[in-house]
């Protein structure tokens, strides 16, 4: 990390500013090489500084200067923003310029990765900026931006805290061997402990579970046989014509997708194929698709026909959802009822033809989420897929440690376990991490972050 990176952190394309930084020992350096106006080395830190992007004499741009020296800032080396007009030509001009004069391109998220390496951000708050990033909604900008104060790695880096001192506790009680009741005593003390971590990483998961809903959104599918309204119930949720409605059966015969925000959550729609047995082609494909997708869904909204009896397939289907989140649609009210309701448990009635039931099927799905809960959230949530699964790691190790108690193992045994729960928070928030996986994450991030 000795060499000086350049990247264009503005999205390319016609704007007022575009902003080319760089970050590195050399940054001011390289930039004097191409500024006319002020002498950067001589100017305060944090101040924007007037001038001329030139090359031979000859202006490229008229620019504002932006100058701030290690260690406060991102990366904690030094750092320099070029804010020029905006345009493609301009910005690559000035881009290209940096890189001649002895800067390096930046690869994918390297600005953030420096940051964290160098002490600035630990991995959490990394991760928090690219979810910063890519929020859709408030809800996830909420998350996302504790995430970047430290509020979800101060969870992890209390819960480790706690367990350091039980480390040191149970060290010390082991070099002094002459006390008879040491046993009894670091035993307990090893049992209290495993039910403070299990309690405190079950409140993390819970709420982190919770939070990835809020920021990735929901996998909501609409099911059923042809022709009973799915494509229009589709339709009436976006409030938009997304999907062909005819009262010709199969006429959906892939997925239709699109997005509704539910008072902060989303539900990531897809309108699939209606299930029955066919010998049309590609018709079975788009059945097995849809089958397929119930299996991955969060949310399965299945609708039924209000003007025909249950047949045995859609039975089936029910059966199939009894374990996964679901609601049951019956679709065209305004016609005559032949559908019997002894099997079905709480069912939306609704015409999408005519519009009418969308308010209580909404209020059905925010019931189902708690949406009422979350609206009083703190948002303060551990949501990274990697660290909540280290975290669900943590409970199958302390399940060991609880029965190497019950058993009588060795303190020392028991201490190993400990201290790899310990570790293991330590890769959560990066004091320790893997390589690979960190090139692999910062490579997800933009160019110029």
């Amino acid at each position: 990390m000795k060499d000086t990176i350049v990247g264009i952190s503005t999205a390319l394309g016609i704007g007022a500013i575009s902003i080319i930084r760089l970050s590195g020992d050399d940054s001011f350096t390289i930039v004097s090489k191409i500024f006319r106006g002020k002498d950067l080395s001589k100017q305060n830190s944090h101040t924007i500084n007037y001038g001329f992007i030139v090359e031979n004499d000859k202006v490229i741009d008229e620019v504002m200067v932006s100058i701030m020296k290690s260690p406060k800032t991102f990366t904690k080396e030094d750092i320099v923003e070029i804010n020029c007009h905006g345009g493609i030509a301009t910005t690559q001009k000035i881009y290209e310029m940096c890189i001649l004069n002895g800067a390096r391109e930046a690869e994918p998220g390297e600005f953030t990765k420096r940051a964290f390496l160098n002490g600035r951000i630990d991995l959490l708050e990394a991760e928090s900026i690219m979810d910063l990033i890519n929020s859709k909604t408030e809800e996830a900008r909420k998350i996302s931006i504790n995430g970047v104060n430290g509020n979800a790695s101060n969870l992890i880096k209390n819960l480790r805290s706690k367990i350091i001192q039980t480390l040191a506790n149970i060290s010390a009680n082991i070099d002094y061997p002459e006390y008879e009741d040491i046993e009894e005593v670091t035993y307990r003390m090893i049992e209290e402990n495993c039910f403070m971590i299990e309690e405190e990483v079950n409140k993390i998961i819970e709420e982190g579970q919770i939070g990835q809903l809020l920021k990735d959104g929901i996998k909501t599918v609409i099911i059923g046989k042809p022709n009973v309204g799915k494509s229009s119930i589709l339709n009436l949720l976006l409030n938009e014509e997304k999907a062909i409605v005819t009262n010709i059966a199969g006429t959906t015969r892939d997925t239709v997708e699109g997005q509704l925000n539910i008072g902060g959550l989303t539900l990531n729609l897809i309108d699939t194929a209606g299930i029955r047995k066919t010998e049309d082609v590609v018709e079975k494909i788009g059945v097995e698709k849809s089958l397929s997708l119930i299996e991955k869904a969060e949310l399965v909204l299945f609708v039924l026909n209000n003007n025909e009896e249950l047949t045995n397939e859609e039975l089936e289907l029910l059966d199939k959802l009894k374990d996964k989140n679901h609601i049951i649609i019956i679709n065209k009210i305004d016609l005559e009822k032949n559908i019997s309701l002894d099997k079905l448990k709480n069912p939306v009635m609704i015409s999408a033809v005519n519009k009418e039931g969308l308010s209580e099927l909404l209020n059905q799905i925010k019931n189902l989420f708690n949406m009422e809960k979350l609206s009083t959230s703190d948002f303060n949530f551990v949501t990274n897929s990697n660290a909540l699964a280290k975290l669900k790691k943590l409970l199958i190790i302390v399940e060991n440690i609880k029965r190497g108690v019950q058993l009588n193992v060795p303190i020392d045994m028991i201490e190993i376990d400990l201290r790899e729960i310990w570790q293991e928070l330590g890769e959560i928030i990066g004091e320790t991490y893997d390589e690979e996986y960190l090139d692999n994450l910062f490579k997800l991030f933009c160019l110029g972050k």
